[in-house]
């Protein structure tokens, strides 16, 4: 679970729920437009499909769970993982990693540490891993644009549901029903608000995490990768460890030094 996310959620929705309860002194209700979700929900949903392919609008169960679930492995635990096998490869050689790929969960790393132990030009390794790198961010890129589209779209949405609700309170004006008047006015507002939310609240947060992962992700693998080619070059544990170093900042190196 990714705390962040979900500590960012419960914070959101208990503000919003708050000011809304005592706004409306208790009565939610008046939030509720059936005309505003069909206007804003629904045309954004409209717009994700004519924007991406079905396959990508499918996904969008992982993109949450990309969100609110991150298994990824920081930079401490790769260089770690990385050292260990530097060490065992330096002390027992290259072909006694063999029985580790098995043990890697991550299947990039021990993709990339089984052509090595098979003895793979390293040109080849690094060409198949970052090809692996480049599909990944086509994957994440769509994810954002999922979001994205939604915080674009949403609030113009809502600016529709707004026009068609001013639209139809002039269109009252000559029989000066104030209730159908009251009606359109709130199909107004409340498509606006609508709009607003889904944006701001939802779908930029969420698409703003979706491309930290990703660079987060792609960092990790980047180390991964430099840490096979160290290892399958028969560089000096120590060397490789320092290789690795140079991705996380200077403060962080130090206090991973000591506890190596």
């Amino acid at each position: 679970m990714d705390k962040s996310s979900l500590i960012g959620t419960l914070i959101g929705v208990f503000c919003l729920g708050f000011v809304a309860w005592h706004g409306s002194h208790g009565h939610l209700a008046m939030f509720y437009s059936q005309e505003g979700v069909f206007t804003v929900i629904g045309g954004s949903i409209s717009v994700i499909f004519m924007a991406l392919p079905l396959s990508r609008v499918m996904a969008v169960g992982g993109y949450m769970k990309k969100f609110m679930f991150h298994k990824g492995k920081g930079p401490i635990e790769i260089i770690q993982v990385i050292q260990a096998l530097a060490e065992k490869a330096r002390r027992d050689g290259i072909l006694a990693l063999e029985s580790e790929t098995r043990k890697i969960e991550d299947p990039f790393l021990a993709a990339g540490l089984k052509m090595a132990v098979d003895g793979v030009d390293p040109s080849n390794i690094e060409m198949t891993l970052r090809m692996e790198v480049l599909a990944m961010q086509d994957r994440h890129k769509s994810g954002k644009k999922f979001f994205d589209l939604v915080k674009v779209y949403g609030p113009a949405w809502g600016l529709v549901g707004t026009l068609i609700g001013q639209i139809g309170m002039f269109g009252q004006l000559e029989g000066g029903d104030i209730g159908a008047m009251g009606k359109m006015l709130a199909l107004a507002v409340v498509a606006t608000m609508y709009g607003t939310v889904l944006a701001n609240a939802v779908a930029g947060p969420i698409g703003d995490k979706l491309a930290l992962r990703s660079s987060e992700e792609i960092l990790a693998r980047e180390m991964m990768l430099q840490g096979i080619l160290s290892i399958q070059a028969g560089d000096n544990p120590r060397v490789t460890l320092d290789r690795m170093m140079s991705f996380i900042p200077a403060v962080t190196r130090t206090n991973v030094k000591v506890a190596a």
